[in-house]
């Protein structure tokens, strides 16, 4: 029977390792995402991915101007 304590270096080596495969999963969703949407040429704004400014956007910007 191994009775031997988990050593830290194993626990961080697949903390480093789970850490990576689950960045390069969401990456990979992420990039798969904007190559469908490019590839079907969407037409409505709602879907873009990222930041944009819209009419009620520009509409603040301009209440908080001083």
């Amino acid at each position: 029977m191994d009775n031997a304590k988990p050593s830290r270096r194993g626990f961080f080596k697949a903390v480093a390792v789970g850490g990576a495969t689950a960045a390069a999963a969401v990456a990979t969703t992420l990039v798969g995402e904007r190559k469908i949407l490019s590839d079907i040429g969407v037409a409505d704004d709602s879907k873009q991915l990222g930041y944009r400014e819209t009419a009620h956007i520009r509409h603040y910007y301009r209440t908080t101007q001083v």
